[in-house]
């Protein structure tokens, strides 16, 4: 899988970019605020629909427009499918896939990336909600239709939430809250379904995630990445649908005394957390700014290699923004023998020279200045202000 054109119309700093990509190792380089992380942004966006610099759409709206284009031809299972957002400033956004309007939970998943970029420390120094978003792209970029069931999850779970905040407010005791029942029997099938994706999930990459973090870091520490939650007892038993669920309404109806005191839900993945550790030690308190930054890349590379392995559209696009300005020489050379085997990498750069060479492949280099584009594969390289990434 791999972009092979890319358009943006009014994004970030763009008044109108149109590139042709392939199946290369794909440079931008300039220097910082120029906007060349915003490129590689917009290539995200069409996979997840979100950023990872911004937690709405309206600052990816060029100053003084009302919307936003994002556009991409990519090539899907051996053929080519276009991907369309139009980001609206004042009205919901909307997303097309092959020409036909898509929801946002239909779309997502069709271009399959892993990205990598220095707001990804927060994998390992954050709160738990960043390793939980971390964990549910990749499993809708290996399952596309789980978007549907986290979106219905977070859905109910609002619901859930209103509800018992109005109980809280009102007074209402446990015996007056039927709608409560019901709210809660959707909740465990849909979350359900979400803590089993996840257990499989972080049993497919715990294994790459040593590997990698010891190649990356030269060392044999033994990075290990484990899933906390409270839903269930223990999560050995998970493979059985039946007995989670079982369980998982159980903990549910304990926790509603406290859940109509507090007004929120205290059970459910919406409370899981992802636990890394290097060499027996909790990442998030122990590790290194080195050992950090070593643990988040080698984190998504495991994903990138999980994700290929089932993906039937081959590799996901690589992107590495910023990376190699971190990386002492010998790391960065031993990130580019990890990263040279994908078929598309896209790579940001403030200094080009702080890339190696990749061999064997071939590279080609967009130069960015003040959102203006020149090199290899601009048609149109039109750009406003220099402002971002």
């Amino acid at each position: 899988m791999y972009v092979q054109r890319l358009e943006v119309r009014d994004f970030r700093n763009y008044t109108h970019a149109v590139l042709e990509l392939g199946p290369r190792i794909q440079v931008f380089a300039g220097r910082n605020g120029q906007g060349k992380t915003n490129l590689v942004e917009a290539v995200r966006y069409l996979s997840v629909f979100g950023s990872h610099r911004v937690p709405t759409t309206v600052p990816l709206i060029r100053a003084g427009c009302d919307q936003a284009i994002v556009r991409a031809t990519v090539l899907h299972e051996g053929r080519q499918l276009q991907l369309d957002a139009q980001l609206n400033r004042d009205a919901p956004n909307r997303v097309r896939v092959g020409r036909a309007p898509r929801r946002v939970a239909e779309a997502a998943g069709q271009l399959a990336t892993v990205l990598f970029a220095p707001e990804d420390l927060a994998l390992v120094r954050g709160g738990p909600e960043t390793r939980r978003r971390m964990l549910d792209e990749l499993a809708v970029a290996m399952r596309p239709r789980l978007a549907e069931t986290i979106s219905g999850y977070d859905r109910v779970l609002r619901q859930r939430n209103t509800l018992l905040k109005s109980a809280r407010a009102s007074r209402v005791g446990t015996g007056g809250l039927g709608t409560l029942d019901v709210w809660d029997e959707q909740l465990v099938d849909l979350g359900t379904a979400i803590l089993r994706q996840r257990v499989a999930l972080v049993g497919s990459i715990a294994g790459p995630l040593a590997r990698l973090y010891d190649l990356i870091a030269d060392t044999d520490a033994g990075a290990t990445a484990e899933l906390r939650t409270n839903t269930v007892a223990a999560l050995a038993g998970a493979g059985d649908a039946s007995a989670v669920r079982a369980e998982f309404a159980d903990r549910l109806r304990e926790a509603r005394p406290r859940d109509l005191e507090r007004g929120v839900t205290s059970v459910g993945p919406h409370r899981d957390d992802l636990l890394l550790a290097i060499d027996g030690l909790p990442a998030r308190e122990y590790a290194s700014h080195g050992e950090g930054w070593s643990l988040a890349l080698a984190l998504r590379l495991a994903g990138a290699e999980a994700l290929r392995a089932v993906s039937p559209a081959g590799d996901p696009v690589l992107i590495l923004d910023d990376v190699f300005a971190e990386l002492d020489a010998a790391r960065r050379g031993r990130l580019i023998g990890l990263a040279s085997g994908y078929e598309q990498v896209l790579v940001t750069a403030a200094v080009l020279e702080d890339v190696p060479r990749f061999a064997d492949r071939p590279t080609a280099v967009v130069h960015v200045d003040r959102g203006r584009l020149s090199g290899d594969g601009v048609i149109v390289g039109g750009g406003a202000e220099a402002v971002d990434g």
